[in-house]
């Protein structure tokens, strides 16, 4: 029953997956030339983006309470991002960084532009059409996580507490993607699901990660 829903996210993961050496940060970190000032501006933006991301995603399970499969899938992402900022406190201290410093960061609005429209999809999207979108751009999110993951503990030395937010990125979530595909075969069901919206919004946030990444790339 499920088998369109599950064919439709993997095509348009496939559509929208960023081309091979496209982030150029992500490279460094795996090389270990990015500084870990660089490292630690990550770290801090991500503060704020987990928490926006999280009261967005509870906004879209808000939205759709009426339908069961997608209200499941975005509390399971609020419930994702309330894990991740636990872990991001150890991040920061292995980057030398207290809560002082934390506090006083002001974020680069070309880092936050991905939470803000984030937002605005929580906002304006058919919840069916954000889960596509949202598919896809987490698929490449994770792989950046496992590299980067990986390059902390091999060339920076970075503690297995320290590496856990990006672990938790990182590891396979088969769960998770039932979820997704559940969702969208319930908007596919009650005709909610409009393509070309859902590719709009894929592209959209692949970009404004491309902003993310760009933005903390010394010398872009």
């Amino acid at each position: 029953m499920t088998q369109q829903a599950r064919e439709l996210l993997e095509a348009t993961a496939r559509a929208l997956a960023p081309r091979q050496g496209a982030n150029r940060l992500v490279a460094a970190i795996a090389d270990g030339t990015a500084s870990r000032i660089t490292i630690g501006t990550l770290a801090l933006e991500q503060r704020h983006i987990v928490t926006s991301d999280r009261r967005s995603f509870l906004h879209l399970a808000a939205r759709t309470a009426a339908r069961p499969q997608g209200a499941a899938l975005f509390t399971t992402l609020a419930e994702g991002e309330a894990l991740a900022m636990d872990r991001l406190g150890a991040l920061l201290n292995g980057c030398g960084l207290d809560e002082v410093t934390a506090e006083a960061y002001e974020p680069a609005a070309g880092c936050q532009a991905y939470p803000a429209y984030v937002a605005w999809l929580a906002l304006n999207g058919d919840p069916a059409d954000v889960a596509i979108a949202l598919y896809a751009n987490f698929a490449a999110w994770g792989g950046y996580c496992a590299t980067i993951a990986g390059a902390l503990r091999t060339r920076y030395g970075f503690a297995d507490e320290a590496c856990g937010f990006f672990d938790f990125f990182a590891l396979p979530a088969p769960a998770l993607k039932d979820q997704a595909v559940a969702a969208v075969q319930e908007g596919l069901d009650d005709g909610r699901v409009t393509m070309t919206a859902a590719l709009r919004y894929g592209r959209l946030l692949q970009s404004y990660e491309s902003m993310f990444w760009d933005t903390l790339t010394p010398g872009t």
